[in-house]
């Protein structure tokens, strides 16, 4: 038995890919409505994950993914909090 844990996996559904949570970003839908980016994936209502990524966010932007997933209108603020997101992420890694 390997004592490692089971790393938690979610798809993207931009791209499809299957990753580790820790690499998706979590966009939910609260029960009013609101859409929010959930950078702790612990807020309730409906969620969609997303790779942390800039071609997966535009992508999604794009073929509105995400308002079909979420069956709610996306805010543009929701794709420039991604976006940004995404880009610190880049700084902190390179």
């Amino acid at each position: 038995m390997s004592s490692r844990k089971k790393i938690p996996m979610r798809k993207c559904v931009a791209t499809g890919e299957m990753k580790p949570k820790k690499e998706m970003i979590r966009i939910v839908r609260s029960k009013e409505g609101e859409v929010s980016v959930d950078l702790t994936g612990k807020k309730s209502g409906r969620g969609a994950y997303l790779s942390k990524n800039r071609e997966a966010i535009l992508l999604a932007k794009k073929k509105n993914i995400l308002s079909r997933h979420l069956d709610v209108a996306i805010p543009e603020q929701i794709y420039e909090e991604l976006l940004t997101i995404v880009e610190k992420e880049k700084l902190k890694t390179e």
